[in-house]
């Protein structure tokens, strides 16, 4: 998964890239390659990364809770010992 987001990262931005560069030329072109690559960023890329990001992780630990409350109270105590 980590070689396909790199992959997907590397393709948009040559695509932005390639946009820009013929966009003198043929604009509606460029400014379709433009689209794709911001789309395909945004819309593929950027779930399938927060995907593999929070994969094992649990939503309890991050949640505002009273177990969590106190432990953040615990641990500046022990840090001003």
């Amino acid at each position: 998964m980590k070689y396909l987001l790199l992959f997907l990262v590397l393709a948009a931005i040559v695509t932005c890239c390639a946009g820009f560069y013929i966009r003198d030329a043929d604009p509606k072109t460029g400014e379709f390659l433009i689209g794709i690559s911001i789309a395909v960023t945004f819309f593929i890329t950027m779930p399938v990364f927060i995907y593999r990001r929070w994969k094992h992780r649990n939503v309890k630990d991050y949640m505002l809770t009273k177990e969590n409350i106190e432990k953040m109270r615990n641990y500046s105590k022990d840090k001003k010992l």
